[in-house]
């Protein structure tokens, strides 16, 4: 299932706390199945509604952390999955905290998720211990206090995660002219263009430059005429628009600008120079964040980037495809690299957690545009915009 582009707020806690009300309670619609029977939510179940003066966000309604059936070592591991790609948490809990409950925190606190507590139930039984140093909302499904609710996921939910910085802030002006390169081939989806082009038309029209769409075929005839402030163009296209875009025209692509925004940038700008000292049987990593169909012959991550690093490099090389957020292999230490792609379709958070546990490994991490630019011995030339100061 492929991830969608909003914070991830997760509802985590034991079978039975009234995580699935909760969710229902915020959506105002009968979401998730809900019974007395534990166990009733197996894999996590997501909705997306809009929050007043957030925005649109995916809510996350997990299995227990507490399950312990026939399946519930998966389902655990599924919502572990999930609290490791939330932006917040809600954890969740009935009656007294327990063993569960302050484990959920630990977690969250190891891998610096926001949290605070819901006391559901609490019509029911009131808290009689005191928590200290965290936000605890008495609530009941019942009698829902959603302003309430509310209240605490805009106090705890990162500014970051909801209103990220523009693409091209501080680095273009109002007024001046960025030409989008945009290759109409056989990777291109029929009828729309895809979300890092999207969004980079929407922040140029807010900064008040113009945008200027063209394909590939068409950039030559068209810089004839015309010299625009930066050309941002499809990764896959670097090498030919590389050789007619003037030297003194900046030159970037989609994917970088996504590692900004995404990612760790300076991490991946020294992670790329590591494909400099791969060996014959190295292995990579590529993750790719997004589900979609595989064109064998034309596939980037599948099929052109190792094809591109092994040409680079002369040497044989072995690759690891992860597909969607796909849980990270367990040895981290056996690859030489591990290439990201722009994460269009996934949160800022979600990849920065992944950069953090390769980089804590060992592992240099590059990005699909970084790596590319790098075989194509342009890699100077299309982060040097973003190495300079902001204009």
């Amino acid at each position: 299932m492929v991830q969608l582009n909003r914070p991830h707020i997760g509802i985590f806690g034991k079978m039975n706390a009234g995580k699935s009300s909760l969710l229902n309670v915020l959506t105002g619609q009968d979401t998730s199945v809900v019974a007395q029977h534990p166990g009733t939510t197996t894999d996590p179940v997501k909705k997306i509604i809009e929050i007043l003066d957030v925005g649109p966000v995916t809510l996350v309604d997990t299995a227990g952390v507490d399950d312990a059936s026939l399946l519930g070592e998966q389902r655990v591991k599924r919502t572990m999955e999930s609290l490791e790609q939330a932006d917040l948490a809600v954890l969740v809990f009935a009656g007294e905290l327990d063993a569960y409950d302050q484990q959920l925190m630990a977690d969250c606190t190891a891998h610096n998720i926001p949290f605070f507590l819901v006391h559901n139930k609490c019509d029911e039984q009131k808290l009689q211990a005191e928590i200290n140093g965290v936000d605890v909302l008495e609530f009941s499904c019942r009698q829902p206090n959603v302003p309430a609710l509310l209240a605490l996921i805009k106090k705890h939910l990162p500014k970051s995660a909801h209103a990220p910085s523009g693409i091209l802030d501080g680095y273009v002006k109002a007024g001046e002219e960025v030409v989008l390169v945009i290759p109409v081939d056989a990777s291109a989806p029929a009828g729309r263009l895809i979300l890092p082009q999207v969004q980079t038309i929407r922040n140029l029209l807010d900064i008040g430059a113009v945008a200027v769409c063209v394909k590939d075929t068409e950039l030559a005839a068209y810089l004839k005429t015309h010299t625009p402030a930066l050309v941002v163009t499809d990764s896959q296209a670097f090498k030919y628009v590389n050789s007619v875009v003037p030297p003194f025209v900046p030159l970037t692509s989609f994917s970088i600008l996504f590692s900004r925004q995404k990612g760790d940038f300076d991490a991946f700008l020294s992670g790329t120079r590591a494909i400099d000292s791969l060996r014959d049987g190295d292995k990579i990593l590529i993750m790719e964040s997004c589900s979609h169909t595989v064109n064998k012959c034309d596939d980037i991550g599948r099929t052109k980037i190792p094809a591109w690093l092994q040409k680079y490099t002369g040497k044989k090389l072995e690759f690891t495809v992860l597909a969607n957020l796909d849980a990270l292999p367990e040895r981290l230490s056996q690859y030489k690299l591990a290439v990201q792609c722009g994460g269009c379709m996934v949160t800022r958070t979600q990849i920065l957690r992944r950069v953090e546990k390769l980089k804590s490994a060992g592992v240099p991490v590059s990005n699909y545009g970084m790596t590319i630019a790098y075989c194509h011995g342009i890699f100077n030339r299309v982060t040097e915009i973003f190495r300079r100061k902001k204009c």
